[in-house]
């Protein structure tokens, strides 16, 4: 199913639906990234998804981090939660989603990787290569945070505030 991301759009449709997720910053050992490149807005993202019911957030993050990559991951921590109404995904079954988003920090525990019909590549990125994917701007936002290596997780500002003021 294709999808396309608004970001501070005047324009953009208005929500109809809204879902918890989740995504993990999982790092190997030499530091680098695991980012899929998403099928369905042709964009590199962290992997992650919606969290079912009677799962806990960090037992989704797993769960979406095998489905998506085929690695095996830990979580070591929270990045932080994302709520965002300036960012709406519109399906192209009509839903229009603004997503909840937890984010975990994680360690590789075995990566084999694997695409899936969710992930049309897998990778590794070093940091400093991060610039020359196309990520979304709330999505790049995540992976900043989680590469910081924060002492308190992000407490969820809107991506539209400025950070500066309000980010600790």
């Amino acid at each position: 199913m294709a999808r396309v991301d608004y970001l501070n759009d005047p324009q953009a449709p208005k929500a109809n639906n809204l879902v918890p997720s989740v995504t993990a910053v999982a790092r190997n050992g030499a530091g680098e990234v695991l980012l899929i490149h998403r099928t369905d807005n042709d964009l590199w993202a962290l992997p992650g998804g919606g969290a079912g019911l009677g799962e806990s957030a960090p037992d989704a993050a797993v769960r979406e981090t095998r489905e998506e990559t085929g690695s095996d991951v830990e979580i070591t921590g929270l990045v932080g939660p994302y709520p965002s109404s300036a960012h709406v995904m519109a399906y192209d079954d009509g839903e229009v989603r603004q997503q909840l988003s937890i984010c975990f920090a994680a360690r590789i525990t075995d990566d084999e990787l694997r695409t899936s019909s969710e992930s049309e590549e897998v990778a590794f990125v070093a940091p400093d290569r991060l610039d020359e994917l196309n990520i979304h701007p709330s999505m790049r936002m995540r992976i900043d945070h989680g590469l910081e290596d924060r002492a308190q997780p992000y407490i969820g500002w809107e991506i539209t505030h400025d950070r500066s003021h309000h980010d600790p």
